[in-house]
């Protein structure tokens, strides 16, 4: 068996075992790849577009089989916690309730079969009419079982919200860990109870594993309400995310030791990784991902995927393990992005099929009794590490039977 049918034989046992949060981007199935979701046509902007004509969002992805296979998705509203609103589908949206992804294209020139599919929203076919979250599940044609789930949120902004990170803690003071401040300017927007009536999303570098909800102001002044020194909103600051590029089958590039191939496929074998003792300053993209190729031509069809290995040298840590993680894995902490240890060479391995272009990435240590990830046995945790925070505002009157998302605002902290 090939390589890649090996990979993808290994994981179809546990594709619909795997348990996921309803606001992640989740590929169920292993022979789905390189899930993206991109607002306005801008990479690295938040999966966040506006409730306005001209804006939209292009879901898009690679089935690792040449063939065409027929596709549908539907669209759900979600409230803020990204449970299913009380919205009919005609409250929300224009169109059919299941619609057929019509935009496919095949790989061209590469070692790995794949096809390429898109879709965007809105289209001519369907309108979103409210704000709020919004989750798109793919099915193959005939499928009771989506293969893949893509999220997004679209924004009324009626409130202003302002946003502050601080080393200096009720934890420690310049030290590892970070601490988000927000004020809700909510002047002009007519509600009976802000308090009662507004909720909250925090997240940091697009992970739901620490994410932060169920907030209480600290403060409430005429038109605002302030959230200072909330230690439910420390997050520990983990580290700069390690890079690498692969953009020639012969030529390695950054971080790239060296390039194989195997008669059927091509394999990228990246530098050892070290555990990280002190902060090391890097100009990341927090976690991202650029899908990309040496011409810079037609990325989405003619790169190929290599399959990259990762070696991480450090003692094994017990009670937990030890994962890949970042946008390459959908901020998951996945059974196919766990590392296996090598006991003989004391080092963590994972080998993983990924398209050609430009990686961010860390190691995330998972407790076995616990489902919130850590950055300090990997990578270590330095309050001078750049991350970024978002803050969600949604709003349901009295009433009202969903979440309306009207406030949002991304900062780095610095």
């Amino acid at each position: 068996m090939h390589v890649i049918g090996r990979y993808i034989g290994a994981l179809v046992l546990t594709m619909w075992g795997l348990a996921g949060y309803a606001q992640e981007n989740i590929c169920f199935s292993p022979r789905i790849r390189t899930l993206q979701v991109k607002v306005d046509g801008e990479w690295g902007k938040p999966s966040v577009m506006l409730l306005s004509q001209g804006h939209g969002v292009e879901i898009s992805f690679d089935d690792l089989q040449a063939q065409y296979e027929r596709y549908t998705y539907t669209i759900t509203h979600c409230n803020a916690d990204w449970t299913p609103s009380d919205l009919l589908t005609s409250d929300y949206m224009t169109g059919f309730a299941e619609q057929r992804i019509d935009d496919y294209e095949p790989a061209l020139g590469t070692e790995v079969k794949y096809c390429h599919y898109w879709l965007n929203l809105p289209n001519r076919d369907t309108q979103l009419l409210v704000s709020g979250n919004y989750r798109v599940d793919i099915f193959e044609d005939g499928e009771e079982e989506p293969v893949a789930q893509a999220c997004f949120s679209v924004l009324e902004p009626r409130v202003g919200v302002d946003i502050d990170v601080t080393a200096n803690t009720d934890i420690d003071t310049f030290d590892s860990h970070q601490q988000v401040n927000f004020t809700v300017n909510h002047r002009g927007y007519a509600m009976s109870n802000p308090v009662t009536e507004l909720k909250y999303i925090v997240i940091q570098n697009r992970r739901w594993d620490n994410h932060v909800e169920n907030l209480r102001p600290t403060l409430m002044q005429v038109d605002r309400l302030i959230f200072n020194h909330n230690r439910a909103l420390i997050f520990d600051a983990g580290n700069e995310y390690r890079r690498f590029e692969m953009l020639d089958e012969y030529v390695p590039t950054m971080r790239v030791e060296h390039m194989e191939f195997d008669g059927d496929y091509y394999h990228a074998v990246l530098y050892d990784d070290a555990q990280r003792i002190n902060y090391l300053y890097d100009e990341d993209q927090n976690g991202r991902y650029l899908v990309r190729n040496g011409d810079n031509v037609e990325n989405d069809t003619e790169s190929d995927y290599f399959f990259t290995h990762f070696t991480l040298k450090m003692p094994k840590v017990a009670g937990g393990e030890v994962y890949l993680f970042g946008d390459l894995t959908n901020n998951r902490m996945e059974e196919r992005y766990k590392m296996e240890y090598n006991l003989i060479d004391h080092q963590y391995e994972l080998v993983v099929p990924l398209k050609q272009g430009s990686y961010n990435y860390m190691y995330m240590f998972k407790r076995d009794d616990e489902e919130v990830g850590l950055t300090r046995p990997c990578e270590g945790d330095f309050h001078l590490t750049e991350n970024e925070y978002e803050v969600y505002v949604y709003h349901r009157p009295f009433g009202e039977r969903y979440d309306r998302l009207v406030g949002f605002r991304k900062i780095k902290s610095k």
